[in-house]
């Protein structure tokens, strides 16, 4: 029986082709491997300007979502307030016909008649002067 790992399809093996630690037998130069190191300086540049720019990147995503987060909490207490509060709406609110304006006119009563006389006794006004006209200049003479 024929053991599958060995099938005649694999290229064969030259002596030449082996490449031993990802190296061929031809590298002169032992240390190609860390030849990288070289430019050690140059690739810690480029590698903080990156994590720089990704850093400054997210940080501008993280502010324009806490300025959303902000604006739709500012939308939602000024929602809530006006829930809150009770508005002014002029068909609930004004009356429609004229018994229900003759109505409330009813409800307003200043006062009793002894409590009107009471005001007019305490009043610092001068029943004697005469009546204002605006755009009228007066004279004291």
């Amino acid at each position: 029986m024929k053991d599958p790992s060995r099938s005649s399809t694999s290229p064969s093996i030259i002596s030449e082709d082996v490449i031993i630690n990802g190296h061929s037998h031809e590298d002169d130069n032992p240390f190609a491997e860390y030849m990288w190191m070289e430019n050690e300086e140059e690739f810690n540049r480029q590698a903080i300007a990156f994590v720089l720019e990704q850093f400054l990147f997210f940080a501008q995503i993280e502010e324009e979502l806490w300025e959303e987060e902000f604006i739709e909490r500012c939308f939602q207490e000024m929602l809530e307030e006006e829930e809150e509060h009770e508005w002014f709406i002029p068909a609930r609110d004004l009356p429609q016909t004229m018994d229900q304006i003759q109505d409330q006119f009813n409800d307003l009563v200043i006062s009793d008649s002894s409590s009107l006389e009471d005001l007019v006794v305490k009043s610092n006004l001068n029943p004697n002067a005469k009546e204002f006209v605006p755009g009228v200049k007066y004279l004291n003479i």
